[in-house]
């Protein structure tokens, strides 16, 4: 039940989240290297996009996200799925700035998707005075996107959509599933590895690269089976299960790997570009956790002094 008084998005609060997600953003594209994806060195499989496109898209999609944070506020008193339709106008508008942007490259719209999503999530549980986790993050994301892989890919039309044609013939559902879901690849898989790896001392470019290859083994990657179909997603899955099995990436040395994967994958014409999307929301969700509640510091004061002096 919501508190009788709901809180104002904090405007500090709201700066901070988004500041977050296009940083993550920022941090994904300059990543390097990365097999068939647009990096610091080379566009990957991509001809008609380079590292300039996302800086601008970056630019142009971060001013849309306080907005997906108001409407996740705005509807915190409604059922969950009820804010999809406004999350759908204001991603609609978000897209256009993205496309002007980059004159009319497809740079980052399954990032807006999935940013729209998780901030929308918290605003939601901002206005209802809740902790803002990964996992109640992702459970809030699940009931706001509840039956839409069933409205969108099961109930089909005449005129079949990529995602519908790829839903039908090799049962992928998607960023729509995934975020159905609650992001478990992510909360299960990606972040729990990423934590690990930086808890053992790894750089942490490296730690994100690693996390990137976890990604790519595990997710049905969408970008990947319209370029490559099945035999294509099977070829890159395998191919990242074999390098994490020989160490992944751990050492400077081991960054010779994946540009020899990124030059196979321009050979086979493939880009995990869903993977990637994820691995924006593993970089937010592991920070996401750092930004200050402003409701934070009058909840339980007591337990959080004994729990401070426990520590000593």
């Amino acid at each position: 039940m919501l508190p009788k008084t709901l809180p104002t998005l904090d405007a500090q609060f709201v700066a901070d989240c988004c500041d977050l997600a296009w940083r993550a953003m920022l941090t994904e594209v300059n990543l390097s290297p990365k097999p068939g994806l647009v990096d610091r060195f080379n566009c990957g499989s991509h001809k008609d996009m380079a590292l300039e496109d996302f800086h601008r898209s970056a630019g142009a999609i971060r001013q849309w996200l306080p907005r997906f944070m108001e409407s996740g506020a705005n509807h915190a008193a409604r059922p969950a799925p009820e804010t999809l339709a406004d999350l759908r106008r204001i991603g609609v508008g978000c897209e256009a700035d993205m496309f002007r942007s980059t004159a009319g490259v497809n740079t980052h719209k399954g990032t807006i998707f999935s940013l729209g999503l998780l901030c929308a999530a918290i605003g939601r549980l901002y206005q209802q005075q809740q902790a803002i986790s990964p996992e109640l993050i992702g459970k809030t994301v699940a009931a706001i996107c509840r039956g839409l892989t069933e409205r969108e890919l099961q109930n089909g039309n005449s005129q079949q959509t990529a995602g519908q044609r790829l839903y039908r013939q090799l049962g992928l559902t998607g960023a729509r599933g995934e975020a159905e879901a609650g992001y478990p690849l992510v909360l299960e898989l990606a972040l729990p590895h990423f934590r690990t790896r930086l808890a053992a001392g790894s750089d942490p470019e490296l730690a994100l690269l690693d996390t990137l290859l976890v990604l790519m083994a595990n997710n049905g990657d969408t970008n990947v089976a319209s370029r490559g179909g099945a035999d294509g997603l099977h070829w890159l899955q395998q191919h990242a299960k074999t390098l994490l099995r020989q160490g992944g990436v751990r050492h400077p040395a081991d960054l010779s790997h994946l540009h020899e994967f990124n030059q196979q994958c321009i050979e086979h014409n493939l880009s995990p570009g869903g993977s990637a999307d994820l691995l924006i929301v593993t970089w937010f969700l592991n920070r996401i956790t750092h930004v200050k509640l402003p409701y934070e510091s009058i909840k339980n004061p007591s337990w959080r002094i004994s729990y401070v002096c426990f520590k000593r």
